[in-house]
């Protein structure tokens, strides 16, 4: 029962009342002024009781199996958000948890508002699998600093969208989504240089290898924004290049993109399938993503690592440099500083190879940049 509910069964029991008290005067029945409060009293219980029992019956019976929650805030997000769930059936909310000490100890629409040392205990007792963070003014330092407070619990962190969408209305406050990556990061995100990433990309054919990884795949995603003359997608794996491919040509429908996107299965150990492809559709710029990265799989299969990553690199740069590429850009990894691992050496093998490339005479610039450990990638 809302505000709006309780008025409106106010002015139903004081009409009542008040009707009651004409027919008493009309057929000349004395009724004192008691037993018409009274009767308003036992109405508005009566009725208001009816409603509010129904009520609890109805949430007890459809949230039996709902899933347990706590909401991270109690300002003025966090209790939209607990009405907005309140309305479903989906979520049941245990507490609130708050940084704010005077808060504590109080209750929002019968939920304590506790801090952040009862959580754990919150979780074993209640069975909570999940923390929904409703601060979507928090700085992205406060964000982190509480989803590092909860790792080693057994919950999902979830949040809602940030105060700037919430503002300009492109979400409102009960969209529940995983936590943004870059809410992870150590550090504040590095914008990149549209101009810089232009020069090799812009009304050019640019092809990337190992397109359906998970490197592959972003570096796709963004070559997209800057607008080439045709894309091509290489993988080795069939389903990984046809997922690339429709996510590919989706997200150019969406954005009115139109430009050719061609999918070409094959190895990058292939050297003269790679030249022909070179050849064949004139391409001005290679970023060569394809490489067995999970470290502890190439140090189980040694000799299949080496091969994709030194042997494959070596006849992807060769078909590059003879085909007369503009730009061949190795993917490379900060575990071929110093490697300790198979692939590390691998991949630092790999880097020498274009390094002694460099230095022949060539039409191909060949380039190395070096990744760390990559947010949302498939493995280490």
């Amino acid at each position: 029962m809302g505000q709006q509910a309780v008025w409106d069964l106010v002015k139903a029991v004081s009409y009542s009342t008040l009707a009651l008290a004409a027919v008493s005067m009309v057929t000349s029945l004395s009724l004192p002024g008691t037993a018409l409060l009274v009767y308003w009293l036992l109405l508005f219980v009566g009725i208001g009781g009816v409603r509010l029992t129904s009520r609890a019956w109805h949430q007890i019976s459809t949230r039996a199996d709902a899933r347990r929650v706590i909401i991270y805030g109690a300002g003025e997000s966090g209790r939209q958000l607990l009405n907005a769930l309140n309305h479903g059936s989906d979520y049941r909310v245990v507490a609130f948890i708050d940084d704010n000490p005077d808060l504590h100890e109080t209750v929002i629409n019968g939920r304590p508002v506790l801090g952040a040392a009862d959580v754990p205990s919150l979780v074993e007792e209640h069975v909570v699998r999940q923390v929904l963070l409703a601060i979507p003014s928090a700085s992205q330092e406060r964000r982190r600093a509480i989803i590092n407070s909860l790792v080693g619990l057994p919950v999902r962190v979830r949040t809602i969208p940030k105060i700037s969408e919430l503002i300009s209305g492109n979400a409102i406050v009960n969209q529940i989504q995983d936590v943004d990556l870059d809410d992870l990061l150590g550090r504040e995100p590095v914008p990149p240089h549209p101009e810089l990433i232009g020069r090799c990309i812009t009304d050019k054919v640019v092809m990337v290898t190992g397109a359906g990884g998970s490197i592959g795949s972003e570096l796709c995603r963004q070559i997209l924004t800057s607008a080439p003359k045709e894309l091509i997608l290489l993988d080795i794996s069939e389903f990984a290049l046809y997922s690339v491919d429709r996510e590919m040509k989706s997200l150019c429908q969406r954005h009115g993109l139109h430009f050719p996107i061609i999918t070409l299965l094959g190895s990058v150990r292939d050297e003269q399938r790679l030249e022909s492809i070179f050849k064949t559709f004139s391409v001005d710029t290679v970023y060569h993503a394809a490489a067995y990265k999970h470290v502890p799989m190439v140090e189980y299969n040694v000799s299949e690592g080496v091969a994709n990553n030194v042997h494959g690199t070596w006849s992807a740069a060769w078909a590059a440099h003879r085909a007369g590429v503009g730009t061949f850009v190795l993917v490379s990894t900060d575990k071929a500083v110093r490697p300790t691992n198979v692939m590390g050496a691998s991949k630092r093998f790999a880097e020498l190879i274009l390094q002694g490339l460099s230095q022949i005479e060539t039409p191909t610039r060949f380039c190395i940049v070096r990744f760390g450990n990559v947010l949302g990638s498939s493995g280490p």
